[in-house]
């Protein structure tokens, strides 16, 4: 059975785009990652094994999802209430930010409830929801780093500020983000489509697995994901240097440049917590190696708190810490605030 898990769990760039809809789901029966029909025998296992204790914790899942995927959609409404958080860059890219984790969440519940109930679809339709959840994946730290520069031109470089983060660049720079986290995946989808047209016609379960057809294509994922987080923790790096010194300077305002400080912090905390979802694949193996009893209710603590978890949290700790942005987004949170879009104040 480690086996078995080990090839479900292998390679690791489908940690967030596999791990995130089919891990926890299957449990004992390992089905998740195999194409063939499933036969009544398969049905009936499955529903012998539905316990309470995974009822609960399907119940679980499927109420974080749900809970965060409002939040999420409460702090966009929030962001489109007020005038200003809509023509200011930090603000957009906030917004781009809950957007594609509203997406990712989403896109990642209707897998999870189509794997938790053995629902197979026509590889076409997997493969958009594959590419969707990747790319969502893989935008998240793309789109914390430019959000880093913004930072950092805007403490740096005041005086253009205005002039390089303008609303229209920022709004132009989203589909950019967008075709560089589409890359790896779209990669795979178009080398199938070339290779094997039928096979888009057959019906499986929806795994990332299921469109891999040569061993380049883990290696190829492997490489450009850990160029994508080092490349970023590196300019992470870079803007928090870069502001720091600019603290220092006697010219600088020093409240905007601490307040920037933090900021790039922060999106170092997120980055980890993206990160983290690396880790799942090396834990997995680690608990593997314990008593079964043991290892199945670590297995979905681990999937629980090391990649559902950090991917709900980003958004709602940069939102909370916003001084601007919390009290209206606690307003409409509860309902009790107007959702009429409003002025400046």
């Amino acid at each position: 059975m480690q086996n078995v898990l080990f090839n479900v769990l292998h390679p690791i760039y489908a940690e967030m785009a596999n791990v995130m809809f089919v891990l926890c789901l299957t449990l004992d029966v390992q089905m998740a990652n195999t194409s063939r029909p499933l036969t009544v025998t398969d049905v009936q296992a499955f529903w012998m094994a539905m316990t309470d204790e995974r009822m609960f914790k399907m119940f679980l899942i499927l109420l974080t999802h749900i809970l965060f995927i409002y939040i999420n959609v409460v702090m966009m409404v929030t962001l489109r209430s007020k005038a200003t958080f809509c023509n200011t860059a930090r603000y957009i890219l906030f917004g781009h930010m809950l957007l594609n984790d509203t997406l990712l969440l989403s896109v990642g519940l209707v897998l999870y409830m189509l794997n938790s109930f053995f629902i197979t679809l026509v590889r076409a339709a997997c493969s958009f929801l594959v590419l969707l959840s990747t790319t969502t994946f893989t935008i998240a730290p793309l789109n914390l780093a430019v959000m880093s520069l913004e930072r950092y031109v805007a403490v740096c470089f005041p005086l253009h500020h205005c002039q390089l983060a303008t609303p229209a660049r920022t709004h132009l720079t989203i589909p950019f983000i967008w075709a560089a986290g589409c890359v790896n995946v779209l990669t795979d989808v178009w080398v199938l489509f070339l290779a094997k047209p039928p096979f888009y016609l057959a019906h499986t379960i929806c795994t990332h697995e299921q469109l891999l057809v040569a061993p380049w294509q883990g290696l190829k994922a492997l490489i450009l994901n850990i160029l994508l987080f080092v490349s970023v923790a590196l300019l992470l790096l870079y803007t928090y240097i870069a502001i720091l010194i600019e603290a220092r300077s006697a010219s600088s305002d020093k409240e905007s440049t601490h307040k920037a400080m933090k900021t790039v912090l922060l999106h170092a905390f997120q980055l980890g917590l993206s990160l983290m979802s690396f880790l799942y694949v090396f834990l997995e193996s680690l608990f593997s190696r314990l008593p079964f009893d043991i290892y199945k209710e670590l297995r979905f603590v681990n999937f629980f708190v090391v990649v559902i978890l950090p991917r709900c949290l980003s958004s709602l700790v940069y939102g909370l810490r916003d001084e601007a942005f919390k009290p209206l987004f606690k307003r409409h949170f509860l309902f009790c605030g107007s959702w009429v879009k409003v002025g400046p104040p």
